[in-house]
């Protein structure tokens, strides 16, 4: 079985977040850190802030739209409540 991950990068240099789905987790994390994403190229660094697994591609880009929406941003402030009170701090 195939798994899918939704993610949340964060940019340490224009401290944005970036969030996006693969089916390959470690390959698409290696190519965001090595600059061969168009989207975070310019952003580098980047770190993974945020994973969660899905079992298949429609629940992962769902998942994904959600998150990029204002209600889902909200989730993730909440979720990351304490990442957000340490990277301010």
């Amino acid at each position: 079985m195939n798994y899918y991950y939704v993610y949340v990068l964060h940019s340490l240099k224009d401290h944005k977040f970036y969030v996006g789905y693969t089916s390959n987790l470690q390959k698409r994390l290696d190519d965001h850190k090595n600059g061969l994403v168009r989207s975070t190229k310019y952003r580098l660094p980047v770190d993974l802030i945020y994973w969660e697994g899905c079992l298949n591609q429609h629940d992962a880009t769902r998942r994904e739209k959600y998150l990029k929406s204002t209600w889902g941003k909200r989730y993730l402030k909440q979720r990351l409540k304490e990442y957000f009170h340490i990277s301010q701090g």
